[in-house]
């Protein structure tokens, strides 16, 4: 299955089910978070700008929302409200907002979808108020993205000699690195240590690992195994958003309680992305495809070239180390982990890259777990950058949970 049609399939079912559909169980919070989502899906926005759109869709509705009530401390903005102001009216306002903005094609639909989230609130002052702040704290966070490094142009240089060929497709996110943080002071914070060696035990045993396990055709992944491999070769928010707002149901949070939920997901996630594109950008490891047909150059007689090896799935267009899934997947499992619990109501995922398939969890260390051994089925990650990439979104979302978004009433620590 292409990449087009992964997009299509997605576009039909979140564009036309949830995009402009108010949600029988969904408070303002996730309702625009599956319309972003669909925008996303139709425009087949890749993972970074995805990412970094919901981390401003969902930090511009905590600031509007916790501004009325004073429940948590602000990310940045002081905002002037009134406890009678609507929540919801502002938690509207600010996402279609920031929607417009980003995407001004959009407009007609998103007009009419607020005119929906609005249709239920009593007019007067309180809504009015409500809508005002809303916008109010779209531009505030708008104007604080608008130099965050997000639209640096590439420069990245092929690795070659004069005169001879490369692959002439450009590696993706090189930039993404230098994106100034949410939460981190910069992208190479949690830059872990360099990977192992080639000629490490280490190096041997993972490298021999994804040889057997990650092939194309491979006699030892199990049926089961390789529909989790490419269940999760898709990519970006879509992967964990449906997660969270399943969450944020199952404990009928209320609404400032989920917008926090949803930011301090969004703020993890995005810094994750940022952090591991640094890192592998600074450590160029390459590829367990590159590896294996090049293992004669490493100077291991462990691990022994295999000229036409394939993984499972097509390799993405960046470098190995760390896991960009595991790295996400543990930031935004370990927020959920933190504010809610591990043991959740049973949730559920399907993947357009495995029709049919329906993944099911009732612990988030369990999701957590399945995406980074799905890496290695995929042939795409030796065990030890899942690793890697676990521990760095962990560290990430302990930071955010312990320095962002925290209880006004707490004692100071």
């Amino acid at each position: 299955m292409n990449k087009r049609s992964v997009f299509n399939i997605l576009a039909v079912t979140a564009f036309g089910l949830a995009l402009f559909v108010a949600h029988a169980r969904a408070d303002a919070i996730t309702d625009w978070n599956a319309k972003a989502e669909a925008i996303h899906i139709q425009k087949q926005l890749p993972p970074a700008p995805s990412s970094r759109e919901m981390a401003i869709l969902h930090v511009v509705m905590f600031e509007a929302v916790n501004a009325i009530d004073r429940r948590y401390a602000a990310y940045k903005l002081n905002l002037p409200a009134e406890p009678n102001f609507s929540k919801e009216a502002a938690a509207a306002a600010a996402a279609h907002a920031v929607l417009i903005a980003l995407h001004p094609d959009q407009q007609s639909k998103l007009d009419a979808a607020l005119a929906t989230s609005l249709v239920g609130i009593a007019e007067g002052e309180p809504k009015a108020k409500g809508i005002d702040l809303g916008k109010k704290a779209a531009a505030g966070i708008l104007a604080l993205c608008a130099n965050d490094g997000a639209t640096t142009p590439e420069t990245y240089r092929p690795y070659t000699i004069a005169g001879i060929y490369v692959p002439t497709v450009v590696p993706v996110f090189s930039t993404v690195g230098a994106i100034r943080p949410w939460v981190m002071t910069t992208g190479s914070q949690f830059r872990p240590p360099p990977p192992p060696a080639l000629t490490s035990s280490t190096w041997t045993k993972d490298v021999n690992e994804i040889r057997e396990l990650g092939s194309r055709t491979s006699t030892v992944r199990t049926a089961e195994q390789t529909n989790i491999g490419r269940f999760w070769f898709f990519v970006g928010p879509q992967t964990w958003s449906p997660i969270l707002r399943q969450v944020a149901a199952s404990k009928d949070m209320e609404l400032v309680d989920c917008a926090r939920l949803f930011a301090l997901a969004a703020m993890a996630g995005h810094d994750a992305l940022i952090a591991v594109f640094d890192a592998k950008y600074a450590y160029n490891l390459w590829r367990p495809i590159t590896a294996i047909r090049n293992a004669d150059l490493s100077k291991n007689d462990a691990t022994p070239r295999e000229a036409s090896w394939l993984p499972l799935g097509d390799t993405p267009m960046h470098p190995e180390y760390p896991c960009a899934h595991c790295i996400t997947s543990a930031a935004v499992g370990t927020i959920i982990q933190k504010v809610v619990g591990n043991d959740v109501a049973e949730i559920t995922l399907t993947s357009p890259t495995a029709p049919g398939v329906t993944r099911k969890w009732t612990r988030i260390q369990d999701y957590m777990d399945e995406v980074s051994q799905a890496r290695i089925y995929a042939g795409f990650h030796y065990r030890f950058s899942t690793v890697a990439g676990a521990d760095m979104g962990r560290k990430i979302a302990e930071l955010a949970v312990t320095t962002k978004l925290l209880d006004a009433k707490a004692p100071v620590r």
